[in-house]
């Protein structure tokens, strides 16, 4: 005779865990999560800060650079002995 469907997967009473067990597992949890939320909220400001502090860098960096570039290029125009609207005729060519 075959066996009821089903039939094996019934638990038992006794490997049910009571519920004051599930309880704490629960509020544990849900604490192990309102603290990780904190963690992930504090890294992500500091992320922010890191970011805005690398852009106002790279824009600090590019404003240097630009500057030493037009000294550069005064530089050159001074040692050519061209005179600016010769030098301006240059460069439309």
């Amino acid at each position: 005779m075959p066996r009821p469907k089903g039939s094996k997967n019934k638990k038992t009473l006794s490997a049910v865990l009571p519920v004051e067990e599930l309880d704490e597992k629960i509020s544990a949890a849900e604490a192990d999560i309102e603290q990780l939320t904190a963690a992930l909220k504090a890294k992500k400001d500091s992320l922010k800060a890191l970011t805005r502090d690398r852009e106002a860098a790279v824009k600090a960096a590019a404003a240097k650079k630009a500057e030493a570039d037009k000294a550069a290029i005064l530089a050159a125009i001074e040692t050519s002995g061209k005179t600016v609207e010769e030098i301006l005729e240059l460069l439309k060519k």
